[in-house]
């Protein structure tokens, strides 16, 4: 493919007079982008440190980056990078680049490449329109501030005299470039530096700033709302968040899963023949990370027998059940004592027993969440439901919101946490408001609006957007002192405390462009997908694929015939992907938007020559498979595909 190469490494004539006049120089070189991608380092780095220690010069140290102009990855790798006893900065990129780095040191910048072929800014790194590819960088006498795309009538010799305030005569929202450029070089004592500018002429007609301004500045807003990253998939939910929440008919037969959580799968209490009742264990965990299932009917068992499973790609041994059609409670179903009586440690120990899991789509037992083991000063619950197509969250919220507060109280209690959060995106204003005044009295309870933003709910993103807190690569929200919950989640400790009913029914979305009759459902768990969809009138056509969750991180079902299981939030009927991979063109478009700032391109390499060592250290472990990278991908690349090839390889590594 054709090398959109950014720079060439200025000549040692060019850079000569600059390196006479310093010493200690530390180097910072970008890895071209625009161009057939290759895990390994550019040239440039390389030749320009020779060229500086042929004339003598001491190179106290020098970096590879991959987007020097990605500021915010940049401004990470650069802190204390910089060894003492340096006196200066060369920086071999283009002028993106360059700059970036001068906005983050109070050390001399200078530009050790010229810019070429180059017009726009880093797709979308964000940073303004700040090289105009003059093809002779002026950043070495400037202080790396450009005097071109800075200055509204690209001056070059200096101020015009029309500044007012320190603001441009032609763009008053702006700067003045020529009086930073003084400042700038006042500050390092390079004043002097300024009689070197050779007189040219130029076209003082200027592209329009302001457009471009507007552009950066309402991207940035979006962008970085909250948390590094993120997209902004079509959100779709009006085909389903205007139809009310109903209570889907219980099938004349039902199918149970044992694992319907992370960890170990529940061991089977029943056997055929044996009657059950609603409520009733039929399944009990088997390990500290497991979970109890119970009969969401009651009848009779007619095989416990390895069914298929809706997100594990293959068959599990799950508990049949003919529905008698009476549902009747087991006599384990009785309320417990009031939330003022109960301990921290039986509030645990009824959500144990309850088999509740993460009911947002990670089914991980929420009973292991709260024996936290550290100290805890937050609580946060998940209404973004950020997810495109999902409305389920968003039905809990309207329906059981006096439910949702009592969940997050006794999740409070149990991890004696002072504040409670329930975070909603600003695209459900009438939950919010709802929310809002059924909380406005309640001390230590707050709602707080995010705007919307995939992938918000996340909670590491949701932990970084609400508390300002990163969790550690590798960490847990506990790390940080908190706990985070979904709204549904919430829903069903409140019903396990108050009624004594474990987790044996969900709210489901079924939607998509191509289901006939989109809806919100309660559903009793082990119904069978198809029944769910032939109620919504199944699909409009046959060039349709179904999805388990969201468009996003939604696992496929190519079978149908499997059930609802504690995790399933929605079922989706989609067009199908027909896109076609080709090469990674390193755009770094993957990097701008992971939420967990990685860089999503080498994923995709490493996995590819299988070196999953590459894949442990580049952390792909701290993914969290959200897809925003895939779904941005320019090239079109199954990323998350290879990525969880890479940690299943990674997990295997001695």
């Amino acid at each position: 493919m054709e090398n959109y190469t950014k720079y060439r490494l200025k000549t040692i004539d060019e850079l000569s007079p600059f390196l006479a006049e310093t010493d200690n120089v530390f180097v910072v070189a970008c890895n071209k982008c625009f161009k057939e991608f290759e895990t390994m380092d550019e040239p440039d780095c390389a030749q320009f440190v020779k060229l500086a220690e042929e004339q003598g010069k001491t190179v106290t140290g020098s970096m590879r980056v991959d987007f020097l102009c990605n500021k915010c990855q940049t401004e990470k790798k650069l802190k204390d990078a910089i060894p003492e006893g340096t006196k200066s900065v060369f920086v071999v990129s283009c002028g993106l680049g360059i700059q970036t780095v001068a906005e983050l040191t109070d050390l001399p910048v200078y530009a050790g490449a010229n810019s070429l072929n180059y017009t726009g800014h880093h797709g979308m790194a964000l940073t303004k329109k700040a090289c105009d590819a003059c093809a002779q960088c002026y950043l070495n006498m400037t202080g790396g501030i450009c005097p071109i795309v800075d200055c509204s009538k690209s001056l070059i010799n200096g101020q015009c005299g029309g500044a007012k305030n320190g603001k441009c005569e032609v763009s008053p929202d702006k700067d003045c470039a020529w009086e930073k450029i003084q400042n700038r070089l006042a500050q390092l004592g390079r004043l002097d530096e300024l009689k070197k500018m050779a007189v040219q002429v130029r076209d003082y007609n200027k592209v329009n700033f302001d457009v471009i301004h507007k552009y950066v500045t309402d991207i940035r807003d979006s962008r970085f709302a909250g948390y590094y990253g993120g997209v902004h998939p079509s959100e779709r939910k009006e085909l389903s968040e205007g139809a009310g929440l109903v209570r889907f008919p219980t099938p004349e037969e039902i199918v149970i899963p044992l694992s319907q959580h992370a960890g170990a799968p529940a061991n089977a209490l029943v056997q055929a023949g044996d009657s059950v009742k609603v409520g009733q264990k039929i399944g009990e965990c088997a390990g500290f990370i497991s979970g109890n299932v119970h009969s969401s009917v009651s009848g009779t068992v007619l095989a416990v027998e390895d069914r298929l499973h809706p997100t594990k790609g293959g068959k599990v041994l799950s508990v049949v059940i003919k529905n008698d059609g009476k549902d009747t409670l087991a006599e384990s179903v009785k309320p417990n004592k009031s939330l003022e009586e109960l301990t921290p440690d039986e509030i645990v120990e009824i959500v144990k027993e309850a088999g509740i899991v993460g009911m947002g789509g990670a089914g991980f037992p929420t009973s292991v969440k709260l024996k936290p083991g550290k100290p805890i000063d937050a609580v946060l619950l998940n209404g973004c439901e950020c997810e495109p197509l999902l409305t389920a969250d968003h039905q809990v919220l309207l329906n059981y919101a006096d439910e949702v507060i009592y969940g997050l109280k006794a999740m409070m209690k149990a991890v004696d946490a002072p504040k409670g959060i329930i975070v909603i995106e600003d695209n459900k204003p009438d939950a919010i408001e709802l929310l809002t005044a059924k909380t406005a009295e309640l001390e230590g309870i707050e709602v707080v609006t995010a705007r919307t933003k995939y992938p918000q709910g996340a909670e590491k993103m949701l932990i970084k957007r609400v508390m300002g807190r990163q969790v550690p690569s590798g960490g847990l929200p506990a790390d940080v002192g908190c706990v985070v919950g979904n709204v549904s989640t919430a829903k069903a400790i409140a019903d396990a405390i108050q009624c004594g009913m474990p987790l044996v029914e969900r709210v489901v979305t079924v939607t998509g462009e191509k289901i006939r009759k989109p809806g919100n459902f309660i559903v009793k768990i082990g119904t069978p997908i198809k029944a769910l969809v032939d109620y919504c009138g199944g699909a409009v056509d046959d060039d349709v694929i179904f999805k388990s969750g969201g468009p996003m991180m939604g696992i496929d079902l190519p079978e149908l015939n499997v059930p609802v299981i504690k995790a399933t939030n929605g079922v989706i009927a989609i067009e199908p992907d027909v896109s076609q991979e080709v090469s990674c063109i390193k755009c770094g478009r993957c990097v701008d938007v992971c939420p967990m700032e990685l860089s999503p391109l080498y994923f995709s390499k490493y996995a590819d020559a299988e070196n999953w060592q590459g894949m442990k250290d580049k952390n792909v472990m701290d993914c969290i498979e959200c897809r925003s990278c895939e779904y941005i991908c320019s090239s079109k690349i199954p990323l998350v595909k290879k990525i969880k090839a890479g940690k299943n390889a990674v997990r295997g590594m001695k």
